[in-house]
């Protein structure tokens, strides 16, 4: 756990740089869950599952240690920094809702262990891959203000839903024939990495926001276009405008 703040409170500008830094933090915890769950499967290792557990309780004390000190904070800064703890805010909802279901896929990853199919194994921990760098990919576009970084994050949340379905043809329709076994519990690990994509991708939503000032949603009207797409359509636009 990153050290408290002396007299928090005292130095608003201290206090912003805090609550980002936890921010940041949590982020990082929660791509290392994500490596945990990984190297789990791949090993089927019991001691990485409960390090992913240890992740989950460190998510809960960041979000608990946020809450507790950000309306204080909210109250003394400008505009400005008030948007920026917003995101802070905004983040650690979905970063703790992403260590809720890592911990979830784990439980699943232990109780079948050895008996998960090599191709379950080796979707997962693509999907699971796929994840952790978003997860960094997030932070980094949060800590430089990086928009074309957070834009590569929508783009990989669309990559894990298709592998996502890809899985969910093979145990449900399953038109090769091949036998299958705990298809149920496998789909709801799959289900629980890709509900924690949709957290990362609003983290970089969120990012979006922060930078530009506009929300994807009050953005993206067209129709026939991906949502990052038409996000850097809008931005080309805006940007030649401010020349």
């Amino acid at each position: 756990m990153a050290a408290r703040a002396e007299n928090p409170g005292v130095d608003p500008e201290a206090e912003r740089r805090y609550l980002v830094d936890l921010t940041l933090q949590a982020c990082e915890v929660a791509r290392t869950a994500v490596a945990h769950a990984a190297d789990g499967i791949a090993s089927n290792g019991p001691s990485l599952f409960l390090a992913v557990d240890e992740c989950e309780k460190e998510l809960d004390a960041l979000d608990r240690e946020l809450d507790e000190r950000l309306t204080h904070a909210l109250g003394i800064g400008p505009d400005t920094e008030r948007r920026e703890l917003l995101c802070c805010m905004k983040f650690m909802t979905d970063l703790e809702r992403i260590g809720d279901l890592v911990s979830t896929f784990a439980i699943g990853a232990r109780s079948l262990g050895a008996r998960l199919e090599p191709q379950d194994v080796k979707d997962l921990i693509r999907i699971a891959s796929i994840l952790e760098r978003m997860l960094a990919d997030v932070r980094q576009a949060f800590s430089t203000r990086d928009l074309d970084r957070a834009i590569s994050v929508l783009r990989a949340d669309s990559e894990i839903d298709r592998l996502r379905n890809l899985m969910f043809v093979r145990h449900v329709e399953n038109p090769e024939g091949q036998p299958t076994r705990d298809s149920i519990q496998v789909l709801f690990m799959a289900q629980s990495l890709e509900r924690a994509g949709d957290h990362a991708k609003n983290c970089a939503e969120e990012v979006c926001h922060f930078v530009s000032g506009h929300t994807l949603r009050h953005v993206l009207r067209a129709n026939g276009k991906s949502n990052e797409q038409m996000f850097l359509d809008w931005l080309k636009q805006n940007r030649v405008k401010a020349r």
